[in-house]
């Protein structure tokens, strides 16, 4: 039975009289941690050097605080407003700050984009590993003691608790730590502000050695506010939802990205004229083979990260393609042999592929009752099928007495059907309100559960492999990169040096998954160029010293400037087909490369129409679908004010212009000469009300004129 505790200290106090020794701690990725809990044990175990600590974790999320006096001073109202009383966790501020005690370590095996870059700590305890192989590579540790945060529907014994964002792992952590008689404490901490999410996410109290009533373990969850959706992110985002296949299967991630391709999604299915002009517009080689048409039978979603793109497509009745933990029952219905609605064809199909028997066993009507093919109360008396008072024989192969089974016996529609499901979910705060408020019957359709469901094809469980291969129908595995090799190869997670900026995740599973399958295809996303303290460099390049996909499993690559196949292609067919698809700026170069280590033809020469790869060209292409609302700056809305994104937008200009000092010079010639005066309310949020020092002044008339 698990043991309820009303305090967080008392909760900690268990947990260090129970374990003796070191503690190595196990807690959820993004928001399943909880965070008071861990804080609690983190600032008891810093205070005793004789034992150590060590946290084996992923996506440590903190607040924004800025790194400038200006974004400091922006963010602090901003930060209060949106993300409320969400707490820091403490060991991430002293990793940031480099004052981690030598008997405390933090091992993550996936970082917050790029926060980490240049800390040897961080950097030295990363473990890279496949997001499916994280329950394995936790226990090699030596976990003990695994905490998360849980949501909670009713009270005493009618009490049900919800691993909610976060079933991706820890039922596979605890069923391999206690198999192996590993000691391990599960505490599970309330926090009332986490959605209830239902099905494979629920589980009784007694799951937990140990549960958490504390009202201290309530707070906001971290709810990053949606990113602005560029035109190179719109065309992207157009490109990718062209191969989205109606009747299929859709994976995508966090981020402008991905909500660029809902968007495209949403526009493709309610605006089909507009949709293909904007595609045609954009697409050097036409938009022949590519898919056009509404989402008649919609689509299955099924991504480790449930992300606010993909319950806008819930919302707009895009994702609604459910599917069925039976392999015999989806492959019916892929087929067509039968219908959501259910009818005597129904029994017909499933008597005819063996899944069910005449007459009728005890096993095949709870089977038949469970999907919602046969009446919850029906009930099996001797050779005859029973219901409310009506008898009728147990034989289906009698047409005559089918067809009277179908009109007294038969429920309305399939049971338990699933259009969406995750591993663990991340985004802004309205999502996760509309997950809280959502009507239980649409609420059922999402189901949350482990990463060795959602990643991998493979399964222990006798016959889970040939459901998720049926479900998976036509998938598309829509992932980012940061490069790409002219070869194929593809680089997610790490700089040449080996320094971290995120993590592999689930990538390489679901590359793997998009070539196993064989109607599935990988759509691997990237902006042409990225731009930092170097200059602007191409993403597509020659060679790169990391990978993280190799070449031999390259398949589609899209960026912003169409999409280039590459699946079963020569090598110098693949070149050809990167280089048409990169910023024209960079192109001459790669095809120099290209020749160079005879990957291409001396003689090659590129097409006209792919010498027009431009920022300035795309954005002409798509403003006026700007101007019209269908390609919006914030498809999804956002938590920041008009005064506040007007701040953004210079405080962006500005940062990009320190970094690049020619641009520094230019904008300050510009401010000198053109005497502007910002509004005193900017000002005053960021601290520039008054100037006390030149800097200050020279600043303030930088804003203003890039405002």
């Amino acid at each position: 039975m698990a043991q309820f505790c009303d305090s967080i200290e008392a909760a900690v106090d268990r947990v260090l009289d129970t374990v003796q020794g070191d503690i190595v701690l196990g807690i959820p990725l993004a928001i399943g941690k909880p965070n008071p809990f861990v804080n609690a044990l983190y600032k008891r175990m810093k205070a005793n050097p004789a034992r150590r600590l060590r946290i084996v974790t992923a996506l440590s999320l903190e607040k924004p605080v800025g790194k400038s006096d200006l974004e400091q001073h922006f963010l602090g109202p901003l930060v209060e407003r949106v993300f409320e009383d969400y707490p820091d966790l403490l060991y991430v501020k002293d990793l940031r700050a480099g004052t981690l005690p030598p008997h405390i370590e933090v091992r993550e095996f996936f970082m917050k984009t790029g926060d980490y870059l240049g800390n040897p700590v961080a950097q030295q305890n990363y473990i890279s590993t496949n997001y499916t192989f994280v329950a394995r590579d936790m226990a090699v540790q030596g976990m003990n003691v695994i905490a998360q945060a849980v949501g909670v529907k009713g009270e005493g014994e009618a009490m049900r608790l919800s691993l909610s964002s976060n079933p991706d792992v820890v039922f596979e952590v605890v069923e391999k730590l206690r198999a192996a008689g590993q000691p391990l404490i599960t505490v599970g901490v309330i926090n009332r502000k986490m959605p209830f999410m239902p099905n494979g996410a629920e589980v009784a109290p007694e799951f937990f050695d140990l549960v958490v009533t504390d009202p201290a373990g309530t707070h906001a969850l971290f709810g990053p506010p949606n990113n602005k959706v560029s035109s190179a992110d719109y065309a992207i985002g157009l490109h990718a939802s062209s191969l989205v296949a109606d009747g299929g299967t859709l994976q995508i991630g966090i981020g402008s990205l991905g909500d660029a391709i809902a968007q495209a999604l949403i526009v493709r299915d309610r605006h089909g004229d507009e949709y293909r002009r904007i595609l045609e517009s954009i697409s050097a080689d036409g938009i022949a083979g590519r898919e056009l048409g509404r989402f008649d039978a919609g689509l299955y979603g099924c991504s480790e990260m449930f992300v606010n793109g993909l319950l806008k497509l819930i919302e707009a009745g895009i994702i609604r393609r459910e599917v069925f933990g039976d392999a015999t029952l989806q492959r019916a219905l892929n087929e067509g042999e039968i219908e959501l609605a259910v009818s005597p064809r129904t029994l017909a199909a499933l008597l005819r592929h063996g899944r069910i028997r005449s007459p009728l066993s005890a096993d095949d009507v709870e089977y038949l009752k469970h999907w919602g093919i046969l009446r919850a109360g029906v009930q099996l008396a001797g050779n005859q099928l029973v219901l409310d008072g009506n008898k009728l024989p147990n034989d289906l192969i009698n047409e005559a007495n089918l067809a009277r089974i179908g009109e007294t016996l038969l429920g309305g529609r399939l049971a338990h059907g699933i259009f969406m499901t995750g591993g663990f979910f991340l985004g802004p705060r309205d999502f996760y309100e509309r997950l809280r408020t959502m009507p239980p019957q649409e609420l059922a359709k999402i189901d949350m559960t482990r990463i060795d469901f959602i990643n991998q094809l493979y399964s222990e469980s006798p016959g889970e492999g040939e459901i998720k291969r049926a479900q998976r129908r036509k998938a598309r595995f829509i992932n980012t990169t940061m490069i790409v090799t002219l070869l194929g190869a593809a680089c997610s997670d790490a700089l040449e040096s080996g320094q971290v900026v995120s993590g592999v995740g689930g990538q390489y599973n679901f590359v793997a998954m998009a070539h196993a399958l064989p109607d599935a295809r990988l759509v691997m996303m990237l902006r042409a160029t990225h731009d930092n303290k170097d200059g602007l460099k191409s993403s597509i390049v020659w060679n790169y010293g990391h990978v993280t996909i190799p070449r031999h499993l390259r398949d589609i690559v899209v960026t912003e400037y169409g999409v280039a196949d590459l699946r079963g292609q020569a090598d110098a067919e693949v070149v050809k087909r990167l280089i048409a698809v990169a910023d024209s700026r960079f192109q001459d170069e790669l095809i120099h490369q290209a020749k160079a280590h005879g990957k291409l033809e001396a003689g090659y020469e590129l097409p006209e129409r792919y010498r027009h790869n431009t920022p300035e060209a795309l954005e002409d292409k798509l403003h006026p679908w700007a101007a019209a609302g269908l390609l919006p700056d914030f498809p999804f809305g956002t938590d920041l004010t008009d005064d506040e994104l007007h701040i953004v937008r210079a405080l962006k200009k500005l940062k990009h212009a320190t970094q690049h000092p020619g641009e520094l010079l230019t904008m300050a010639i510009r401010s000198l000469w053109e005497s502007k005066e910002a509004p005193l309310p900017y000002l005053e949020r960021l601290g520039l009300a008054e100037t006390h020092s030149f800097r200050d002044a020279f600043v303030r008339r930088l804003l203003a004129n890039n405002l």
